[in-house]
């Protein structure tokens, strides 16, 4: 007895609800997904009318039209899902393909150019206290190319002043000792003089702290972030984050040694850090086609 398409899908749809115990939410993704396979195969109206390289002939139509490489592979994953239940139950006997997913885009992450950078940098009230410690927290974040959470639990003890040094135990509990600026020097400094030598919390062990005295949350620094480039008239769209990229694509620009800069991010892999090179390029490109239209 032939087994229709729509009975099949209302099988396996009851075994992730009841036996793999999925959400109603996941099962309609799944259905959703599945409508979008049998849209394209709109003829096949039985189980035995399927083909193990249906599945293939879906991701390259879908790739072809413009999906996103996230969208399609989801879809050929619940698409395959369905398949391997059929495989499971019986109803399908062919061979279903082991299909190499296609590689995600890289993103090349937001970078400001020096002028923008400096804009955010002064961005913060020196006249308040709070403004004092922000600048010194932006200057040491863009000196040496800190993480977020790197930035926010660093500990006084980890800062040498005198030497320009700070030490950073990263991700893996390895240490790396990365230069600071004269500018970030002079605001840590600042801000030590100035605040946080008053602080409630002066003899915490972190350096930034909030007026409680305690080390200060992602969430304060992403608002504060966002704040200081709308105040800079920064119109691109940034985090925290955004500076450990400007960094890193300043240093190359500016001549650094890949390995030099790959140490000094604490990437443990060279070619995290190569995606840098790439927009390094892309800025030094534009920046030559924009001068180039000016002299014509």
């Amino acid at each position: 007895m032939r087994v229709q398409i729509d009975d099949a899908i209302e099988m396996f749809i009851q075994h992730i609800l009841a036996e793999k115990g999925l959400s109603k939410q996941t099962a309609t993704s799944y259905m959703e997904d599945l409508k979008q396979f049998f849209t394209y195969f709109d003829k096949k109206k039985y189980v035995d009318d399927l083909m193990g390289e249906d599945l293939n002939q879906f991701l390259q139509y879908e790739l072809s039209c413009g999906m996103s490489v996230s969208t399609a592979l989801r879809r050929l994953s619940s698409t395959k899902s369905f398949f391997l239940f059929l495989s499971k139950e019986g109803l399908f006997d062919g061979e279903i393909p082991s299909i190499p997913a296609p590689k995600k885009p890289e993103r090349l992450p937001n970078c400001l150019s020096f002028e923008e950078v400096e804009a955010l940098l002064d961005a913060p009230d020196m006249k308040k206290e709070d403004g004092i410690r922000d600048r010194a927290m932006l200057e040491t974040m863009y000196a040496a190319g800190l993480r977020v959470s790197e930035l926010l639990l660093l500990e006084r003890s980890r800062v040498d002043l005198k030497r320009g040094i700070v030490s950073i135990y990263g991700k893996g509990a390895k240490e790396r000792k990365v230069p600071l600026g004269d500018f970030a020097i002079e605001y840590i400094s600042k801000y030590l003089n100035e605040v946080r030598n008053k602080s409630a919390g002066k003899d915490s062990k972190y350096l930034f702290l909030s007026k409680y005295g305690k080390p200060l949350s992602r969430q304060y620094f992403f608002k504060a972030i966002k704040q200081y480039a709308f105040n800079a008239g920064i119109k691109t769209s940034i985090s925290p984050h955004t500076l450990r990229h400007c960094f890193a694509t300043h240093m190359l620009e500016n001549g650094a040694e890949l390995r030099a800069v790959q140490q000094m991010l604490g990437h443990t892999n060279i070619a995290t850090t190569q995606i840098y090179t790439h927009l390094s390029s892309k800025r030094i490109l534009s920046a030559y086609d924009s001068y180039m239209g000016k002299k014509k």
